[in-house]
Formats: structure tokens, C-alpha cells, sequence
């Protein structure tokens, strides 16, 4: 079979001149192939149409029949004046014409259709099964991503090498369509959006307080125990310490804008880092004070483009599980390994169990010297290979202060996640000065470490509630019980069951509404509560509750006591994580 993505880019060949049969005034703009499948730019302001989503299927039968006549793609080398005549009636080709610096330019032809494209496609539609694409979406799409250009209008396509294939990915895009946590956010009242506040800013509900209140007790409890110390910094600063760390001269246009307080000029904070550093330099630091760990629950705000913003995975105001490592050279592998063991463990625990390492290395411009880098780069590698761990390397992937682990996981549907990151940095305790005496009474540099281990406690929730379709764990559900008494003359004993519980840590409902037992065991079920406990007349006689646990049904009726000791070994077998 021919290279899928090579296939993916004929597609887009074949759409271009599908949308040109329907509507020959359009207009045309670029084509590649992408993950998944491919998508081709369209300017229809001259046809006096706009494209709906049910016009799609037209298109896609058109495609088709390109297909079946087993059209022949043809390469041509001519000269960039025979290219602008050819698309002379093509703003955006000429466009494209007058940016390549070479007199000679390259096309392809299938039938009477041109593009000015480099390549490579297949050598004939013949090649593709029909049955193995489908035009998936329209959207909107600046010319060239600049929104001072026209906006075109974008099909998006999806292509397989087989219609298996496709049914697969079609299967594994519907159920996450099902499990989007912006819908299940709303489902189970975690959190929410609000024009009047802003975008990409999420109001948490009470429930979603209590979810990022499980995970930060267990961070917090979890990093304690491995000689982290915790701080907090301000929630702004001058903005002269962003110029010192070099973060206003290089990421400024993901920084909001200055704002003076008594003639000095102030930014809201962009990233924890200077503040970090600020911590270390408080004081004097001798060998004898490192590896210094520095751990804190730091939000930071960014400017993100209202078009990539998504739910929580995508936000302008996130909440960092940000920590910052002071160490020796001698001790930086010993500290990674710990890192690097710590952050799989955690992830694991939270349930996820496949993941990808890649090793992102040296860029063209770079802070410190080759050697270090050389060198950082090497003890990355050895930490990797130690811990006995697969990884890729990002040839050139590392950011300017230097090289980085980069740790993907992998939901319940495959998909893969950036989270973990674990950065060496030789820019800031370059820039700030930093040192610490060492052995012999001498200044000596130290190695920093920035390492986020849930990358932003938003963007981890968003994850986590995909990954588990929002039934989360016994230890993570904001609600572990919920009581359904039958009728009002239940209600005190449910009251008793309920105080009984809370007292032993759990967090618990009562359900008093005037409702038939299916109904509010269908509630429960939405609410994707783990454990229903239903009291009647015979629970309040013989002192039981009759338990039910979502997706496994009816356990039968249990002593409060009895239930309490299921639960509790339920939590100890998670790790010690409840």
C-alpha cells in the first residue's frame, strides 16, 4: 500500500478539483495532508455560495467519481511564468508563485485538473479505496493563519488505507464525542464558562472545587514525603523581573499587556519560575542546602487565541503543578530519575498506564554553552535508559535554556496527551546569578530543574475525565454515596446513615426530593456517583442500607459498618492514593 500520507495529499488533490467541477469560480488555496486525513482551503466569495455541511456529500460523491476513473497523477517541472499563466484565474497560486525564490516550479496533473503542489502523490487514483474516506467537517481558516488575510473556507477530510480502518477511527470518534469534558463538566456541574467573565477562564463549581482539591491533597502529600518544600508566590509582579529571566523578550506575544502601579510597570504572571528564583536568592545557599526543591500550586495567565481555546485542555488562566530543582551537576541524574519515577508513578495511579518519552534536544539558538548541552542531553539519555524506559528523540525539540523529557500518556482511547515535563535549564541561573558555595568556600553555579508532573491541574482534569468518561475512581468522585431514602418517614435514619459516613471521611448526598426510587437512581447513574445507598422500611428496621455501586447493579443490604470496611479497603488498594 502506498504511504498514507501520500494518499492523504492525492485526496486533497481530488477534492480541489471536485469543488472546482461544482463550483468553477472558486477559488483555491492550499491542500496537505494531516493527521488522520488531509483538508483543502476554498475561497467561495466569487460563487456567490457558501458551503453547508450537508454539501458535503455531494462533494464527496464527485471525489468518488474522480476515483473510479483511475486518473493518473502527472509531475511537471515548468518555469514560474508558465505557472502564472496557468493560474491566472488563481489569486492565491500566484500569490504562492511570487514567494518561491526558484524560476522553476513544480505541478501535477490528473485529467484536465492542475494544482501547484511539490508532492508526491500517488501514481493514480486507482490506488485509493473509495470506501476509505469520508469529508469529515467545514471550518473557517484565515489565509495563510493570519487574521488580517480572507477567510477561506476549510474542508476537513478523513482517509484510511482501508473502510475498516476508517469504521475504527469513526468508532473511536464518536465515543469521544461522548466523553467530551466540556459536555461533562456541564453533566456533573464541575465547572463552567461565562461571556461576562472571559473567555478561556473556567468558574469551578462546588464539585469540581472538591475534584482539584483531591488531586492538590494528593500532590501535596505525595511530593512532602520526597523532600519537596512548598511555597507561594504573587499572582503578579514588575515587570522587570520578566525582562531579567528573558521570558518578555522571547514569549511576549503569549504575555498580556503591562499595566502601571505608581509609575512602575507590572505584568500578571505569565510563568512561577523568577519568583522561584527570587526564593533561592533569599538567602546565602551552601552544597550542603541542595538538591533544593521548591514545589507550589502556581497560576499563571497567558494570552491564547479565542480560536485554539478548548474547554480546559486549552484556557488564558491555569493552575500549574509547577516545581523548581536546585542541584549540583554531580546530583542532577540521581534528582531526574527521581523526577522522572515520581511523575509515572503519580500518572499511574491516577490510572493511566501507557505512555511516550521523547527527548527533545538542542535548538538553533540556544542559552549556555554546546557542552553543557552536550552534556545535559547525555544525562537525560542515561536517566532513561536506566529506569529501562522507551523513548524518541526531538532533534532540535529542546526550548532555549535547554533540553527537556517530554512525557505524552495515553487515554483509554489511545489518544495521547502532553502533561509531564521535566526541563534543565541554564538561562536563569545565568541571568539571576545564581550560585551556592561549595566544598571549597568557592561560588560555584547551580543546575535548575523546572518539572510540572500533571503539566496545569485544568488541562489534567479535562484528560482525567475523558480518560475515565467521567466515572471517576472511588478516591477522585466529588460525591462517593449518595442516599435515597423511599419516602419522607426514611428520611431520619438515611440523616443518621449519612452523619455516620461523613464522620469516617466520606464524602456524601442525601437525596430528599419527592421522586420515585428509579428516578433518582437514574440521577445517581447521570451523576456517575459510585455507590447508591437505598433506604426503605426494611433497611431502617433491620439498621442496613440496601447498596447499589453504578454499572454493577445491586450488592444486596449491608451493615453501615460493613459497608464502611468495603469501602475502605476499596481506597488502600488504589496505592494509598484515597
Amino acid at each position: 500500500m502506498a504511504n498514507l500520507q501520500t494518499l492523504r495529499h492525492s485526496l486533497a488533490h481530488i477534492l480541489a478539483e471536485a469543488v472546482l467541477k461544482l463550483y468553477p469560480k472558486a477559488q483555491l488555496g492550499i491542500g496537505p495532508a494531516i493527521e488522520n486525513g488531509f483538508y483543502y482551503d476554498f475561497d467561495l466569495s466569487q460563487t456567490g455560495q457558501s458551503l453547508q455541511p450537508e454539501d458535503l456529500t455531494r462533494i464527496e460523491e464527485e471525489m468518488k467519481k474522480i476515483i473510479k476513473e483511475g486518473r493518473v497523477f502527472t509531475k511537471k517541472i515548468i518555469s514560474k511564468k508558465e505557472a502564472q499563466k496557468l493560474f491566472r484565474h488563481q489569486p492565491y497560486k500566484l500569490e504562492l508563485l511570487q514567494e518561491l525564490p526558484e524560476e522553476q516550479v513544480t505541478i501535477y496533473q490528473s485529467g484536465e485538473f492542475i494544482d501547484l503542489c511539490q508532492g508526491p502523490h500517488l501514481r493514480s487514483t486507482a490506488q485509493i479505496d473509495p470506501q476509505a474516506f469520508k469529508l469529515e467537517k467545514l471550518a473557517g481558516a484565515y489565509w495563510k493563519g493570519d487574521e488580517k488575510n480572507p477567510m477561506l473556507t476549510r474542508i476537513y477530510g478523513l482517509a484510511f488505507e482501508n473502510q475498516k480502518e476508517l469504521k475504527d477511527y469513526l468508532s473511536i470518534k464518536e465515543e469521544a464525542e461522548k466523553r467530551d469534558h466540556r459536555l461533562l463538566g456541564q453533566q456533573l456541574k464541575l465547572f463552567l464558562f461565562d461571556q461576562e467573565v472571559g473567555a478561556g477562564l473556567p468558574l469551578w463549581q462546588p464539585k469540581g472545587a472538591i475534584l482539584r482539591k483531591l488531586i492538590e491533597d494528593y500532590l501535596y502529600r505525595q511530593l512532602s514525603q520526597h523532600g519537596y518544600q512548598w511555597v507561594v508566590t504573587p499572582h503578579l509582579g514588575n515587570l522587570k523581573l520578566w525582562q531579567t529571566s528573558g521570558h518578555w523578550e522571547l514569549y511576549r506575544e503569549n504575555i498580556y499587556p503591562p499595566f502601571k502601579i505608581e509609575r512602575e510597570s507590572y505584568l500578571i504572571k505569565p510563568m512561577n519560575c523568577p519568583f522561584a528564583v527570587k526564593l533561592y536568592q533569599s538567602e546565602p545557599r551552601s552544597y550542603r542546602d541542595l538538591p533544593l526543591k521548591y514545589a507550589e500550586f502556581g497560576t499563571v495567565y497567558r494570552y491564547e487565541r479565542s480560536g485554539v481555546l478548548h474547554g480546559l485542555t486549552r484556557v488564558r488562566g491555569f493552575t500549574q503543578d509547577d516545581a523548581h530543582i536546585w542541584c549540583t551537576k554531580e546530583q542532577l541524574a540521581p534528582e531526574l530519575k527521581k523526577v522522572l519515577s515520581e511523575g509515572l508513578t503519580l500518572l499511574k495511579n491516577f490510572g493511566f498506564e501507557k505512555f511516550d518519552l521523547y527527548l527533545s534536544t538542542r535548538p538553533a539558538k540556544y542559552a549556555g554553552s554546546q557542552k553543557d548541552w552536550q552534556w545535559a542531553e547525555k544525562v537525560l539519555q542515561s536517566v532513561m535508559k536506566e529506569l529501562k524506559l522507551d523513548f524518541q528523540v526531538d532533534p532540535g525539540g529542546g526550548v532555549f535554556y535547554g533540553p527537556k523529557i517530554d512525557l505524552k500518556l495515553r487515554d483509554s482511547l489511545g489518544r495521547q496527551w502532553q502533561c509531564t515535563t521535566i526541563q534543565i535549564d541554564f538561562n536563569l541561573p545565568e541571568r539571576f546569578d545564581l550560585f551556592f558555595f561549595n566544598q571549597k568556600g568557592q561560588k560555584e553555579r547551580p543546575v535548575m530543574i523546572h518539572r510540572a508532573l500533571l503539566g496545569s491541574l485544568e488541562r489534567f482534569i479535562g484528560v482525567l475525565l475523558e480518560h475515565y468518561a467521567g466515572d471517576l475512581p472511588l478516591w477522585l468522585a466529588p460525591t462517593q454515596l449518595i442516599l435515597l431514602p423511599l419516602a419522607s418517614r426514611h428520611l431520619e435514619y438515611a440523616q443518621q446513615v449519612a452523619r455516620k459516613l461523613q464522620k469516617e471521611g466520606f464524602r456524601v448526598e442525601l437525596d430528599e426530593e419527592n421522586k420515585t426510587l428509579p428516578r433518582k437512581i437514574r440521577d445517581a447513574e447521570l451523576q456517575k456517583i459510585p455507590y447508591m445507598l437505598v433506604v426503605g422500611d426494611q433497611e431502617v428496621k433491620e439498621k442496613k442500607v440496601a447498596v447499589r455501586e453504578r454499572k454493577k447493579g445491586d450488592l444486596g443490604a449491608m451493615e453501615v459498618t460493613t459497608l464502611i470496611k468495603k469501602l475502605k479497603n476499596e481506597l488502600a488498594s488504589l496505592a494509598g492514593v484515597g
